[in-house]
C-alpha cells in the first residue's frame, strides 16, 4: 500500500444512475467499463477499496412503493437490484485485472459470499476490491446508510460519494445557475439545512464516528485519484 495517499482505505458509494443506460433503465456496458477503470486506477495507486452501489437504474424501492407495492417488498426488490449491479461491476473490474469479492447482506450462496465483517476486512487487506450488495439487509434503510455502516465496519478513512455533479450546492444548480457550491461543510449543517449529500441516517452515522464524506463528480476522469492523493475535489463533510 502506498504511504503517500491521504486516504488509504475508502468506501466508494456509487449510485445506480452512474451506470444507467442512456436510452432508459438497465446497465450501460460503456459506463460500467469507465467506472471500473476509475476503481482499477485507485487500486493501482495502492488504495484499499470497498464499494457500495445502488440499484436505481433497475428499480428504486421508493418508486415501487408509489406504484402500489408495499414498502417492505419494494425495499427488498431494490436490494436485489443492487446485487445485479454488484455482479456487473465485479465482471467489469475483473476485466481490468482487479481481484474482487461480492458480499451480500442477503444470503445467496450461488452468487456471492455472505457479508461477514472480519472476512471483508481480510479481503481488503489482501488487495481485493470488496463490493457490498443488498444494502443493510433490512427494509427502510437506504444504500447511503449501508455505505456509511460498511465504511465504519471496515475502518475506512472516508466515504467517497461519486455523483454526476461536482459537489454540494445550496440549491439545485440546474434550476439555479447562481447556486453557491460548498467546498466544505459540517455534518450538523448538512442535517439542519437538509442538503442532499446522503440521507440523514447515513450522515448521522458518519458524524458519530468522525468519518469524512467527500462528494465529487466521478464522471470527470482522475477525480477519484486526485482525492486519494489529497487534492481538494468536490465538497468535504467533516
Amino acid at each position: 500500500m502506498s504511504t503517500d495517499l491521504r486516504y488509504k482505505r475508502v468506501l466508494l458509494k456509487l449510485s445506480g444512475e452512474l451506470v444507467r443506460h442512456p436510452d432508459g433503465d438497465g446497465i450501460s456496458v460503456e459506463r460500467l467499463a469507465r467506472l471500473s477503470g476509475e476503481v482499477a486506477d485507485a487500486r493501482r495507486l495502492g488504495a484499499e477499496v470497498g464499494v457500495v452501489i445502488g440499484g436505481g437504474n433497475i428499480l428504486r424501492g421508493t418508486a415501487a412503493t408509489e406504484r402500489g407495492i408495499d414498502r417492505v417488498s419494494a425495499d427488498y426488490m431494490g436490494m436485489l437490484a443492487t446485487v445485479i449491479n454488484a455482479l456487473a461491476l465485479q465482471a467489469a473490474l475483473e476485466k481490468q485485472g482487479v481481484e474482487t469479492r461480492v458480499m451480500t447482506a442477503i444470503a445467496m450462496a450461488q452468487l456471492a459470499e455472505p457479508y461477514i465483517r472480519r472476512r471483508a476486512i481480510r479481503h481488503i487487506e489482501k488487495g481485493r476490491v470488496v463490493i457490498f450488495a443488498g444494502g443493510t439487509g433490512n427494509p427502510y434503510f437506504s444504500t447511503d446508510t449501508a455505505a456509511a455502516l460498511r465504511a465504519i465496519e471496515i475502518q475506512a478513512e472516508a466515504v467517497l460519494k461519486g455523483t454526476k455533479v461536482d459537489g454540494v450546492y445550496e440549491a439545485d444548480p440546474v434550476k439555479n445557475p447562481n447556486a453557491r457550491k460548498y467546498d466544505s461543510l459540517r455534518y450538523i449543517d448538512v442535517l439542519n439545512q437538509g442538503l442532499k449529500v446522503m440521507d440523514a441516517t447515513a450522515v448521522s452515522l458518519c458524524m458519530e464516528n468522525s468519518l469524512p464524506i467527500v462528494v465529487f463528480n466521478l464522471s470527470e476522469g482522475q477525480n477519484l485519484q486526485r482525492i486519494l492523493k489529497g487534492e481538494s475535489v468536490g465538497t468535504i463533510v467533516q
